[in-house]
């Protein structure tokens, strides 16, 4: 039983894989965080952008 504790402790097979996991879910989180601090922004932005774009003319004579 002591050598079955030695060699889980030793073993690497899925350590990538939490790595991976652990990236991803610190992405996420960083992700969510921006998203909820520049929601308020985005609206005004948006609106700004859709006054801009409704005032200009196209030329469609080629």
């Amino acid at each position: 039983m002591i050598d079955w504790f030695r060699n889980f402790g030793d073993d690497d097979s899925g350590a990538v894989t939490v790595d991976w996991v652990v990236l991803t879910a610190s992405v996420c989180g960083l992700v969510a965080l921006a998203m909820a601090g520049l929601q308020g922004n985005m609206t005004s932005i948006g609106q700004k952008v859709e006054v801009f774009l409704s005032g200009q003319d196209i030329n469609s004579t080629f």
